[in-house]
């Protein structure tokens, strides 16, 4: 089996386990913006907001550094005790730091209303991080289908939760229907919106309970020398890390203190619709990074490289096309009625979004020739851009203005790498041919939102056009690749 053929497949077996899952969470869009108020669903979003932060402080890049030495280093025993006794002391210190300090945690998270939120999130974050290097185990020993089958099962008891006490137990006691006592005497004595919390905590440890087999196999050593390492490696991306969480989620927060919190939840339930083009990257990164590391050493890497990027805007560029045009179709389905007012930006945050994936694909170079901290000096730009434009357009132009500036810190922080990456490590992009393919997706997307919004005759006969248009450039190749 050829290269780009065995990323291909394992491609998209990571893509059922990233995208199936979240797919099914984001149908779960419905049944928040359905079950709770535009100010509860930014409560929501507020907690989601530290936990993406804490979760990155607490691996401190340790994921992406197991990969990087995965190959090379050949007692797997000891890379694999070293990386998860370094996050499990992490874990550990955290759950001890926020108890003892719980009364300025819940002050600085916002939690006053709602204290057990704080438990909840120390649970989640200190069970998730647990989980990160056996996940990371299984991704580079080859084991997809064991990867997506435990995310299958953690995304199923999440549903399952949110389903029972957002909709049906609710809808049950509207109707006068009777229920079980206990679950009677939970639903009523528990803020709503903690279930969503508490689903969440439940998956996570069946998830980890689940991969437990794979640790207790290993014999368990810390290798200090390995970890400074592997330290060394991973801080710069941890703060890269911090900044990424910046550039996503700053604005949201932003919009609560500028504007107000109602204004917040219906920003963030619309940029949920931006999950598509995520999923998409987040499907990517999970096939690409181990296979990146794992060809570095063929003659031949730096082609493949290139060739990936090319399919990768060609899908990319797709996606966005296709989600502008049946915008109105989406929000009709998965977000209700009430939040629809920022429908507007949805547009501009895929695009951005795609600029990221291009960015996480070029950031290849930075990654194999050991120069992470050019990780760090990009995403701390692309923060620096988001603080900037929130700050001083929130007012003036209202939430949209968030949009933008998360195009611009994506943008930027894209270009900044691909000319760096030249100096470093130089790929063989074609740059006419891809950038032709992205300024395609953004002409017609743009036509299409301004000036044909739901006439999809004229969408639909624009995107068969530019996939016509594709295939032709890229048949040869293709039926190439599927010779092999």
């Amino acid at each position: 089996m050829s290269a780009l053929k065995r990323f291909f497949k394992d491609t998209i077996i990571y893509g059922i386990a990233a995208v199936l899952p979240r797919v099914i969470n984001f149908l779960l869009v419905r049944v928040h913006t359905d079950a709770l108020p535009a100010n509860n669903y930014a409560e929501n979003t507020n907690f989601y907001i530290w936990a993406a932060l804490f979760s990155v402080l607490l691996t401190f890049g340790m994921e992406t550094a197991f990969f990087r030495f995965y190959k090379a280093e050949e007692k797997k025993d000891s890379l694999i005790s070293t990386a998860f006794i370094s996050v499990f002391v992490s874990a550990v210190l955290f759950v001890l730091i926020a108890f003892l300090f719980s009364d300025f945690f819940t002050q600085i998270f916002d939690f006053g209303g709602n204290p057990l939120q704080l438990k909840l999130l120390i649970g989640i974050l200190a069970i998730d991080t647990l989980a990160v290097i056996p996940f990371a185990y299984l991704r580079a020993s080859n084991r997809p289908i064991r990867y997506t089958i435990i995310k299958l099962i953690n995304v199923v008891i999440i549903v399952s939760i949110n389903l029972l006490f957002l909709k049906f137990i609710p809808q049950f006691l509207n109707e006068g229907k009777s229920i079980p006592l206990f679950l009677n005497n939970l639903f009523n004595s528990t803020q709503i919106v903690n279930f969503i919390f508490i689903a969440n905590i439940v998956g996570s440890a069946i998830s980890l309970l689940l991969l437990l087999p794979y640790l207790l196999k290993f014999n368990w050593s810390f290798n200090t020398v390995l970890f400074k390492k592997m330290l060394s490696y991973s801080w710069p991306i941890a703060v890269a890390g911090v900044a990424y969480v910046i550039n996503e989620n700053l604005d949201k927060i932003l919009i609560g203190k500028l504007i107000d919190k109602n204004a917040m939840g219906i920003y963030a339930a619309c940029y949920k619709l931006a999950i598509f083009m995520n999923l998409y990257i987040m499907a990517f990164r999970l096939g690409a990074e181990p296979f990146f590391f794992n060809h570095a050493d063929k003659k031949d890497a730096k082609k493949t490289y290139a060739k990936i990027l090319n399919y990768f805007i060609i899908v990319g560029a797709l996606v966005f096309v296709g989600i502008v045009v049946f915008i109105d179709i989406l929000k009709q389905l998965f977000i209700n009625e009430a939040y629809w007012e920022a429908i507007v930006i949805v547009p501009i945050v895929l695009l951005a979004n795609l600029f990221l994936g291009v960015y996480h694909n070029l950031a290849i170079w930075y990654k194999l020739t050991d120069k992470t901290r050019y990780a760090m000096l990009f995403s701390i730009v692309g923060a620096l851009i988001t603080i900037l434009m929130n700050v001083v357009l929130i007012p003036k132009i209202g939430f949209i203005a968030s949009a933008w500036a998360t195009l611009a810190a994506y943008g930027t922080m894209m270009v900044l790498s691909y000319f760096i990456g030249k100096k470093h490590y130089p790929v063989p992009y074609n740059l006419k041919k891809i950038g032709s393919y992205l300024i395609a997706s953004i002409v017609i997307s743009f036509v299409s939102f301004q000036y044909f919004r739901e006439n999809y005759l004229v969408s639909v006969a624009l995107v068969l056009a530019f996939g016509v248009l594709i295939f032709w450039n890229e048949k040869k190749e293709l039926f190439t690749i599927l010779k092999q």
